[in-house]
């Protein structure tokens, strides 16, 4: 559980906290009318996120082949014209012929 504190006494308690994330192994939420607003870890803390970000890039980033073949299902014919694409349009508007 992180030690919660409102960003007023924070600024006026910074090394006493940097302390208790440092020596006492805590994690500090900095909050503003209530809401999290930052946190304080420690540098080990911070390594450990890091690496996870970094796993989760890698994961992300994996070719979508590992995952294994895909078979693409036959669709409809790709359409002749393709201002038309013929999707059962029941009429069609043309421009009264001048004559």
């Amino acid at each position: 559980m992180a030690y919660e504190i409102p960003v007023t006494r924070a600024r006026a308690e910074l090394a006493d906290l940097i302390n208790r994330v440092v020596y006492g192994e805590e994690r500090v939420v900095v909050t503003r009318h209530g809401k999290p607003l930052a946190a304080l870890v420690s540098a080990a803390d911070l390594e450990r996120l890091a690496a996870l970000d970094a796993e989760e890039a890698a994961e992300a980033a994996e070719p979508a082949s590992s995952l294994g073949s895909v078979t693409a299902l036959p669709g409809p014919p790709a359409p002749a014209d393709p201002f038309r694409p013929g999707f059962g349009i029941a009429a069609e508007h043309h421009q009264p012929r001048r004559t």
